[in-house]
């Protein structure tokens, strides 16, 4: 039994800030995520894309921005559930909120905060006869590592962003890497395009538009594919992965039947005050929520985490005022009793 100030479903980047904010009002957190690891989609999808619009971080790999927040909530001592999907909420008599995990494993806690991004994800999979023979023994959905494609042929298919930017950087790991796009236009942003052509004009990138990949062959693995071109018909790609890039659909999963107002596939709150759903002392945070102007973005994540901490402490301590202070002047002190502080200037009189 797991008891906690704040219960934070979801233990992705707004999730974990959400830590650091609660941790300046003396509130403790604890997370639930299913996955192994905190970071949510930047550990789990694409640890080595970068990020541009994180303040103060020109650029910042995803996996690099979940290290930071880590290292900044620390000082918080956040308790973590993982690899177990929150289940099961009720609401007992003393106002408590129960969360049970598909595990078992029983929090309570006066305030859940929802902050599970766009909730599980399952991958769009390409209508292929052989498809699921070859998963995990050559087909992947998902590239976590990209060292475990070192001086390997490499068959990515898709026309979005992922397969694009994932096309580029593994072009200079793999041994060999063709993208294979039914369309001869993408969808992905204008800058990766071009940087595609270019590497696809020097060699570095075997670029087949106007194509599908049809079948599969190999004896237990992944050892080539069958391409089916518009004009030129069918031919054989030799390769030792094939890497189908079609998106990821999003799904609340169980938080869907919790009784709270969904819209759209996302969580309806009040943006107006506090973040907020229908239930009190329920809030969501993040992708996973929507109002009217809602931007899914990381750092207005980070914002409603922390306009939604600040009502979760009045719900927490009844009655009790909180004063904000600024950093600046008040300095961070974690649970440990440890103070960060910038150094005060001082006067000399002669």
């Amino acid at each position: 039994m797991i008891k906690t100030d704040i219960l934070i479903i979801g233990a992705g980047p707004v999730g974990m800030f959400a830590v650091f904010e609660a941790g300046l009002l003396k509130l403790r957190c604890h997370l639930i995520d299913a996955l192994p690891q905190p970071g949510g989609q930047c550990s789990e999808i694409y640890p080595k894309k970068p990020i541009y619009d994180i303040p103060a971080y020109p650029e910042v790999l995803a996996g690099d921005l979940i290290d930071n927040l880590a290292e900044q909530i620390a000082p918080f001592e956040p308790g973590y559930t993982l690899g177990e999907r929150a289940e099961t909420i009720e609401k007992l008599e003393d106002g408590t909120f129960k969360v049970v995990t598909n595990k078992g494993t029983e929090h309570f806690a006066p305030t859940v905060f929802i902050a599970g991004g766009l909730g599980s994800f399952e991958p769009r999979k390409p209508p292929i006869k052989e498809l699921s023979e070859y998963e995990d023994k050559g087909v992947e959905y998902i590239i976590r590592d990209p060292e475990f494609y070192r001086n390997k042929r490499v068959v990515i298919s898709g026309g979005g962003d992922s397969a694009l930017d994932w096309s580029i950087f593994l072009s200079d790991v793999a041994s060999e890497v063709s993208l294979v796009h039914r369309r001869n236009e993408f969808r992905g942003a204008l800058d990766s395009v071009e940087k595609v052509a270019e590497l696809s004009k020097a060699g570095k990138i075997n670029l087949i538009t106007d194509a599908e990949v049809k079948g599969i062959q190999g004896d237990g693995k992944v050892e080539s594919v069958t391409i089916k071109h518009k004009k030129d018909g069918e031919f054989t790609k030799e390769t030792d992965h094939f890497i189908p890039l079609f998106g990821l659909s999003p799904k609340l999963g169980p938080i869907a039947n919790w009784g709270l107002e969904i819209e759209k596939n996302a969580i309806v709150v009040n943006n107006a005050l506090d973040y907020q759903t229908n239930i009190p002392g329920i809030f969501a945070i993040g992708d996973v929520n929507t109002y009217p102007g809602k931007l899914k973005l990381i750092l207005c994540g980070f914002h409603e985490a922390t306009i939604a901490v600040q009502y979760a402490y009045n719900i927490i301590n009844p009655g009790k005022r909180y004063v904000m202070k600024y950093t600046t002047v008040n300095g961070v002190e974690g649970f440990d009793g440890e103070k960060k502080e910038a150094k005060k200037a001082t006067v000399t009189s002669i």
